[in-house]
């Protein structure tokens, strides 16, 4: 069996100038993104866009197949719905190219501009139907709606009656205002997302009205599985705060939840971060393997790896997700 990577980002080699984020090239290996104020995001290295960078790192890393998403920050629910929606068929389409040009290596996610429920089914069913990818990639939230806000049901609900996978990676996480220094919105704020997500959708009933959901969390469920006690508890003791729109405890679904594992720690690598979950070693998510030499022969610069030594469960090629 060829081990499957799901959790790995890219975009396209040129982004619009109405794009949240800009690509501003620094060599033909390197490139920084833009925010709109001009600030530099991040730099990144070519084994973002380049395909073949991309499957020489697969293929030095024993990554047989890759699950591509887009990169977060153009998740882009902060813009106009129609505009939204033209930044989700655009990467959308380069996402479906690329898993045409090469149907064995890669698997796609897309996005959908979920700020406007409406547009976001009309692009689901194109994502699924004429692109032929796999499923969605979903941030944590779309602006304030939490992922139990009836407005998202409709799509929950398209999801899997199409049968598409859902990856949901957290973005623009909470409390950044409080969190200027150290890095913390990704250190602190992303875990913090994660959980936010998988209480959201249990809480508010998604899970149990969809049982067929095929639906993965980013970042080995954030920090939803060390706080999994706590929560459980506070069903039980608080339900008259917690049990208002779903009457069974978060224990219940813990077999609906897939999670990566890409925690950055060896020590939970090849264990699941949720009970009851079952591991395979053929079944690689996310980057954990921090910066490594980038390939390209134009540069000698280094950058982060597209593909991973992470383990988890087993699943179907495309049923789970993404990273950061």
């Amino acid at each position: 069996m060829r081990s499957l990577d799901v959790h790995t980002h890219l975009l396209p080699p040129e982004l619009p100038r109405w794009s949240p984020i800009r690509l501003e090239r620094v060599s033909e290996c390197r490139a920084r993104m833009l925010r709109e104020d001009g600030t530099v995001f991040r730099e990144i290295a070519s084994n973002c866009w380049d395909a073949t960078q991309r499957l020489q790192e697969c293929d030095e890393a024993g990554v047989g197949v890759q699950v591509l998403s887009t990169v977060p920050a153009l998740f882009a629910y902060q813009l106009p719905p129609e505009r939204g929606h033209d930044l989700a068929r655009l990467l959308n389409d380069s996402i479906a190219s690329l898993c045409r040009e090469h149907p064995r290596r890669f698997i796609g996610l897309g996005t959908l501009p979920l700020q406007s429920p409406d547009l976001a089914l009309r692009e689901l069913d194109r994502c699924i139907g004429e692109l032929g990818l796999a499923g969605i990639e979903i941030g944590s939230h779309v602006n304030a709606w939490n992922l139990s806000d009836p407005a998202l049901f409709p799509v929950f609900a398209r999801a899997a009656g199409l049968g598409a996978a859902i990856f949901v990676h957290p973005w623009d996480m909470m409390g950044e205002e409080r969190m200027q220094r150290y890095w913390l919105p990704w250190l602190v704020g992303m875990p913090a997302e994660v959980s936010l997500a998988i209480c959201s959708v249990i809480f508010g009933g998604v899970l149990e009205r969809l049982p067929g959901l095929r639906i993965a969390f980013a970042h080995g469920g954030g920090a939803f599985p060390g706080t999994l006690g706590r929560i459980e508890q506070g069903f039980h003791a608080r339900s008259e705060l917690v049990a208002i729109d779903n009457p069974r405890p978060p224990s219940a679904y813990l077999k609906s939840i897939y999670v990566d594992s890409l925690v950055h720690d060896p020590r939970r690598s090849f264990s699941s971060p949720i009970p009851g979950r079952s591991i395979s070693p053929d079944i690689r998510w996310g980057c954990s393997r921090g910066a490594r030499e980038n390939t390209c022969s134009r540069s000698s610069t280094t950058g982060r790896g597209s593909a991973s030594r992470a383990t988890s469960r087993p699943a179907t090629p495309g049923s789970a997700t993404t990273s950061s």
